[in-house]
């Protein structure tokens, strides 16, 4: 797996979590609330050592997800994430992904990194946006 620098979301991003958080005992969030949580929630499992096979092998709702990434304005990260999809059915274990799959794993996940490198920026101007 490709080495990423993790993601630092601002103070901004992290009060909003918590008040959104707290606030999620209360009522529904929004769709868009909703969004931004699912997106939080979703980069430290596409940052683990496993990738994008833990996104796969995790028991989130993935097509929610994915249209989370949509909503914020990640559009980015949709198509690596959907050219991933094929991980879901694979055994648990990375390590028993063939060469060629986790060649094109690897490859997949360039790209990924690559559009994560402005999701803050992304989040930022969604929250201001949509949720300020």
């Amino acid at each position: 797996m490709l080495s990423h620098e993790p993601i630092e979301w601002p103070d901004e991003v992290e009060v909003l979590v918590d008040r959104l958080e707290s606030e999620s005992a209360k009522r529904a969030l929004t769709r868009e609330e909703r969004a931004f949580m699912d997106v939080y929630e979703t980069v430290p499992v596409l940052e683990s050592e496993e990738g994008l096979h833990a996104f796969w092998q995790s028991g989130v709702n993935h097509q929610r997800i994915i249209g989370s990434f949509e909503i914020v304005g990640a559009t980015t990260l949709v198509d690596p994430l959907n050219a991933s999809r094929w991980c879901e059915t694979r055994p648990e274990d990375r390590n028993d992904y063939s060469e060629t799959e986790e060649e094109y794993l690897s490859t997949i996940e360039e790209e990924l990194f690559e559009g994560m490198d402005e999701l803050v920026d992304i989040v930022l101007a969604f929250i201001e946006e949509e949720l300020g």
